[in-house]
């Protein structure tokens, strides 16, 4: 089990209660981190009421992977340093990262500051959710509780303040929903798009597609330096017994699209699909009949999607016809050119046509 290191926000509170500096032993020289701070002026996010607490917020969606469903944190490392009781984990003794590593993906936390209030400002409930690790949103009890804008909940830290303040109170649950987008670096290492995140805090949305400067730190100004297209999700410990629970993620995958093939001359194969009283008319011979020549026709396939080469520009009868009983089933009406009234006009501009037939 890898040993996690406290972030450099969680060393600044360290630092805070040290009154003689640390020494270095090689030079004598004093050292501690300087806080970095951005010098942007930022105006208060308003506060809203995000509505009552309720229950967990239902079940992980069709594809999701759960991360702690409140029987244990087996999915994470350094998990067994946190209290997991009543379906509720506590953290203590260290952050936790994922054994799983992710990139883009949708992340949902449900997370609770203390009910009793100690401490003030970044003192109070402070935690986070850190995307690959590396990129904050900021867990802190913002209920009547002043600190810098960009360093409250639902906060990019240091870099964007929530839009709004949608705290609940101490001790109330809170849900985060994080859609992440990873960043992407070329093979010199250099920064090909930023990442960029969205996130709803008790169903407020209070970043909207933020693209990040680069990694969030304490004590530096935001930098990108390349790292893997996949890396842990990390939850900080930051000295706050802050509760966890129903946490799970969604890997984020487009669907990538394929453009119609091409045939030799140039121009692309007609394409389309048919259906009768909305199932595949699978079988099936569909035919389009021209002013001139021969019918052309293909068969359809057991999805009920036909292919054919290009066709002239032109005006076209459809028909259909079918083998044995399933030819009782094609409409009387489309199987007859001259009577279907079934016309399509065929054009360059347009490659795919869809017939949805009914027996009615």
């Amino acid at each position: 089990m890898p040993h996690i290191r406290p972030t450099a926000k969680h060393v600044r509170h360290v630092l805070m209660f040290l009154i003689i500096p640390a020494v270095s032993t090689a030079t004598g020289a004093a050292f501690a981190q300087t806080e970095w701070k951005s010098g942007i002026v930022w105006p208060q996010p308003p506060v809203v009421d995000p509505g009552p607490e309720g229950k967990t917020v239902g079940s992980p969606p069709p594809g999701a992977i759960v991360l702690f469903d409140g029987k244990d944190l087996s999915q994470w490392h350094g998990g067994r340093r946190w209290l997991v009781a009543d379906g509720v984990a506590t953290s203590r003794g260290g952050s936790i990262s994922t054994k799983q590593s992710f990139g883009d993906c949708r992340v949902h936390v449900e997370w609770a500051s203390p009910s009793k209030v100690s401490g003030h400002g970044q003192g109070r409930g402070n935690s986070g959710v850190y995307m690959m690790g590396k990129y904050e949103v900021q867990i802190l009890d913002s209920y009547n509780n002043e600190t810098y804008f960009d360093g409250q909940a639902g906060a990019i830290y240091k870099q964007s303040p929530p839009m709004v303040n949608a705290c609940r109170g101490p001790g109330r649950w809170q849900t985060f929903d994080v859609v992440f987008r990873a960043p992407r670096f070329n093979k010199d290492g250099s920064l090909q798009s930023p990442a960029a995140l969205t996130v709803l805090h008790n169903g407020m949305v209070v970043q909207n597609n933020f693209q990040l400067l680069g990694e969030t730190a304490w004590h530096k100004p935001p930098e990108y330096e390349a790292h893997p297209a996949k890396l842990p999700i990390m939850l900080q410990f930051h000295g706050n017994p802050v509760r966890f629970r129903n946490i799970w993620v969604r890997e984020l995958k487009p669907i990538v699209g394929k453009k119609p093939e091409k045939a030799k001359d140039g121009k692309t194969d007609l394409l389309g699909c048919v259906t009768l009283d909305g199932k595949p008319l699978s079988g099936a011979v569909i035919a389009f009949h021209g002013s001139t020549g021969k019918p052309i026709s293909t068969t359809i396939n057991d999805k009920g999607r036909y292919k054919l080469k290009p066709l002239p520009a032109g005006v076209y009868k459809i028909t259909f016809k079918a083998a044995g009983d399933s030819a009782k089933k094609i409409p009387h009406r489309y199987t007859q050119a001259e009577t279907s009234g079934l016309v399509v006009e065929v054009s360059p501009q347009v490659n795919a046509y869809d017939f949805n037939l009914s027996s009615r």
